[in-house]
């Protein structure tokens, strides 16, 4: 059984599960600075630039590099580039959490508390996306509003939309325990399966691999199992925070995907979450930030100059 990168990486990796089978990232610069000191096996953040503040969160085995470009580019903007522990060489909890997405969740929100940054907004690619939906459901005082990478309420439901915590669990048990038990070659092999659906650029899928290979295996399955299991496409009717939700599709072009029956999927999953705003593109893969970075920074643009 093979794991691929893909499922690691992309939030709509099981939606190419039914056609390819069961599958098996903080560097600094001039005007950054580092918020407070770090401690070992905790959420870092960097603080890049000066104006609104933004929190951006990366996805599983990402580092915060993925979204300083974006970041630069934006205009008027403070920017809390956020390095998960474990992932991309950044050390892992010890011990680790038995529920990683809501100890995530809280030391982030810990940190806009101790930073007195709230309300903030919150972009997050992939599993970073659905830390963002979490937080902005359990402090909606600390989230003003949300931006959405690639990434849906439950990731299982692209595939099959009858699916349930509970109907998939076994699976990602499966899924996790085969992770952890791959010796040294096999887990080089499946770290690079994946990489070129997750982005166009040989040189980004090179350093995808790298950051891959730097991550904590134990914490990358347990995400993987914890993004599995978490459904929340019911919960997001509670958020108030105005949302936009950015999605790819070219990814799905070679199995037969369109831009409308992407949409179809996003829009179904994001359905109770009152005024959400879907913008699909169609340049980019999973990391819609390195694919198709103008296209993105005006989505993002202009959706803060609409919610000031």
């Amino acid at each position: 059984m093979k794991i691929f990168l893909a499922l690691w990486y992309a939030m709509k990796a099981l939606a190419r599960l039914a056609m390819i089978g069961m599958a098996m990232a903080v560097l600094g610069s001039g005007s950054a600075h580092a918020a407070g000191t770090p401690a070992a096996g905790k959420v870092q953040v960097e603080v890049v630039g000066k104006g609104r503040p933004l929190l951006m969160i990366p996805g599983l085995n990402s580092s915060a590099e993925v979204w300083r470009e974006t970041c630069l580019a934006l205009k008027d903007v403070q920017c809390h580039l956020v390095q998960l522990p474990g992932f991309a060489g950044a050390a892992a909890a010890d011990p680790r959490p038995a529920e990683f997405l809501p100890a995530m969740r809280g030391q982030l929100l810990a940190y806009l508390h101790d930073q007195h940054l709230g309300p903030v907004v919150v972009v997050g690619h992939s599993l970073g996306g659905l830390l963002g939906l979490q937080m902005a459901q359990t402090d909606p005082t600390a989230v003003s509003a949300l931006v959405v990478v690639d990434a849906l309420p439950f990731l299982p439901a692209a595939r099959d939309p009858k699916a349930t915590a509970d109907s998939v669990r076994p699976m990602a048990d499966q899924l996790r325990k085969g992770m952890l038990a791959a010796d040294a070659a096999q887990w080089q092999a499946q770290l690079k399966a994946g990489l070129p659906g997750m982005t166009r650029d040989p040189q980004r899928q090179a350093e995808l691999g790298r950051w891959g290979e730097a991550s904590d295996r134990q914490t990358t399955a347990d995400a993987m199992h914890a993004v599995m299991t978490t459904d929340l496409r019911d919960s997001i009717a509670s958020i108030t925070a105005p949302t936009l939700v950015l999605g790819s599709w070219a990814g799905y072009q070679p199995m037969g995907g369109t831009e409308d029956s992407t949409r179809a999927v996003f829009q179904a999953q994001y359905a109770k979450l009152q005024g959400v705003q879907i913008a699909m593109s169609a340049q980019g893969f999973h990391f819609l930030m390195w694919d198709d970075p103008r296209w993105l920074q005006e989505q993002v643009q202009r959706f803060l100059a609409a919610h000031p």
